[in-house]
């Protein structure tokens, strides 16, 4: 794998149990960069995703990401893997019964930290980068939606991830939101962490000009273009 990519897909056949959903997928995301991954409903956006956190297997072909061998990846490797990369979904999946605070330490913990003194300061850290610090005692119910998926991209920092895997992130939001939320998921690539994010937002993809992958046929195009 080139020394600055960490995501390498190469000639990987993608499988949803026995059905081919993608074929001979070559993909490479480096350091930082970050990425549109576009596709319509079917096409095989969300199955490329699953390869990529460990929750399909490779067919044919080989394929790495944060250093992971994801051919050779096995169940015990997969939260190794995932601490490596962040993941954000369209329906936030916080946790409704205790505060944004409670919520990051779950996910701390969860993943092997022991620190308290640690584990508050991680915490202070990525509510910072988000600008949500001052809603660390608020329950997931009484914030805005924009703010909850802001509270998912800090949890998606919290173990300080080589890419952040985010999957319609702006899906149940409003456009002015949709745009704080892709700003945001901007700053964190150019910070040196990677993203590809899948949308159906081509409005979006227009005002935040960046390399687009597409899902379109079966096959994979690295470098595509919207009209």
């Amino acid at each position: 794998m080139a020394e600055n990519a960490v995501i390498h897909l190469s000639n990987v056949d993608v499988f949803q149990q026995k059905h081919l959903v993608l074929s001979n997928v070559n993909l490479h995301v480096e350091k930082g960069e970050f990425v549109f991954l576009i596709g319509q409903t079917g096409s095989g956006k969300s199955s490329l995703l699953k390869i990529l956190y460990g929750d399909l297997h490779i067919g044919n072909g080989s394929g790495e990401i944060a250093g992971f061998d994801l051919k050779n990846l096995t169940e015990s490797k997969v939260p190794f893997l995932r601490r490596k990369l962040g993941v954000v979904f369209q329906d936030f999946q916080l946790l409704t019964d205790r505060t944004i605070e409670k919520n990051l330490e779950f996910v701390l913990k969860a993943t092997g930290w022991v620190d308290k003194n640690l584990i508050t300061e991680r915490i202070k850290d990525v509510l910072d980068k988000v600008g949500l610090r001052s809603k660390i005692k608020k329950m997931p119910h009484e914030i805005s939606g924009g703010e909850q998926q802001r509270i998912v991209i800090a949890r998606a920092l919290l173990n300080d991830p080589e890419i952040i895997l985010a999957d319609e992130p702006t899906g149940n939001l409003d456009p002015e939101t949709s745009e704080e939320i892709v700003t945001l998921l901007k700053q964190i690539s150019q910070n040196g962490t990677a993203v590809l994010m899948a949308t159906h937002d081509y409005q979006m993809i227009r005002t935040y000009p960046s390399r687009i992958i597409k899902c379109e046929g079966g096959v994979v195009h690295e470098d595509a273009k919207i009209a």
